[in-house]
């Protein structure tokens, strides 16, 4: 089957390639026209309040779902011509691990290797070498249900690579996880895309994607709102925060006073933080950093250093699609909380 180049713009380097997908459940739109390109080798990390449509994206390029509309190129196939083709390519890793928990670690992962036509002498080796990639040896010959949250959820990562794909798709794969075993997928998703494989990861958690995603769209109501590097999508934004900090840490204050009393238009209130010695003062304009600047300049405080910093992703989120991301749990849930820790 000879694999297709659906729109040359995207360059060769694109894994996937989306153009005007489209997908209605009744009168909801869950899709409404959207457009996405994934550069091989990186991680997109595709942003969006509960509802935003990143799920049925996720399954539509999967070949779970078929679009009403649009065209999507995974890896070279058509998701709707070449789905055979393409599921031979792909791994999919979903928000709760979907493992079969009667059968042992070893035989989930045995079971997949010969679904995807792989000898029985491979299907064993590649079995065992993602056992041991993903510290699971030790619990192999255990029934998958045994397992705690976060032991069958790098066992589903493992189901996931058992075919080498070229296209891993992440569906919040850390959704419930603890802090340890969270950093633990982290770690394992950089070393796939070290590896080679391309990522699409779709999350709230905005520490994920700023952890490992190179490039991030922006996803609500079913539509693209925003795209385009971290730093670039802050810078859209706008606003910056000058970070001010006097040689003297018992000016913090007073400064702080200051600066609330000057009256520049449009001047947010000034926060102290302790930890760190330094004033947080949010600037809209370089007319009004130029001012801020000026009158402590004027005051003769010394200062240790005058940083400007860009707007917190968790910001940008806000800003964008007018809600709060999530914030990581640090348990899993209740039916998954057995011991998360393993």
């Amino acid at each position: 089957m000879t694999r297709i180049d659906m729109n040359p713009r995207a360059g060769a380097g694109s894994a996937v390639t989306v153009r005007g997908l489209v997908k209605h459940y009744g009168e909801t739109k869950a899709l409404d026209g959207v457009d996405l390109d994934v550069r091989e080798g990186t991680v997109m990390g595709v942003l969006g309040p509960n509802g935003a449509g990143k799920t049925t994206l996720v399954r539509i390029l999967s070949t779970l779902l078929t679009p009403d509309a649009g065209e999507a190129v995974v890896a070279g196939y058509d998701v709707v011509r070449q789905p055979r083709h393409l599921r031979r390519v792909i791994g999919l890793t979903g928000q709760y691990a979907s493992v079969d928990e009667k059968l042992p670690g070893w035989e989930n992962l045995y079971l997949i290797g010969r679904l995807l036509d792989l000898s029985r002498k491979d299907a064993r080796a590649r079995a065992d070498e993602l056992l041991e990639r993903f510290s699971l040896t030790d619990a192999a010959k255990r029934p998958a249900g045994t397992y705690s949250g976060g032991m069958r959820r790098r066992l589903d990562l493992a189901a996931s690579m058992i075919g080498r794909p070229a296209v891993l798709f992440l569906d919040e794969p850390t959704t419930g996880l603890d802090p340890r075993t969270r950093n633990e997928v982290w770690a394992e998703v950089k070393t796939m895309v070290g590896g080679g494989v391309t990522v699409l990861l779709t999350t709230q958690y905005m520490e994920e994607a700023e952890q490992l995603a190179s490039e991030l769209t922006v996803v609500d109501r079913g539509q693209v709102i925003a795209k385009g590097g971290i730093d670039e999508l802050k810078g859209k934004v706008g606003g910056r925060t000058l970070r001010v900090r006097p040689a003297d840490p018992l000016q913090l204050r007073p400064l702080a006073a200051f600066l609330d009393d000057l009256g520049i238009t449009g001047l947010a209130a000034t926060t102290v933080d302790t930890e760190r010695d330094s004033l947080l003062v949010p600037v809209l304009s370089d007319e009004q950093l130029t001012a801020v600047v000026a009158a402590i300049t004027t005051r003769g405080v010394t200062l240790s250093s005058v940083t400007t910093e860009l707007p917190s992703l968790d910001e940008v989120f806000l800003s964008l699609t007018g809600h709060r991301a999530s914030a990581p749990q640090d348990t899993a849930p209740a039916d998954t909380r057995e011991e998360v820790a393993a």
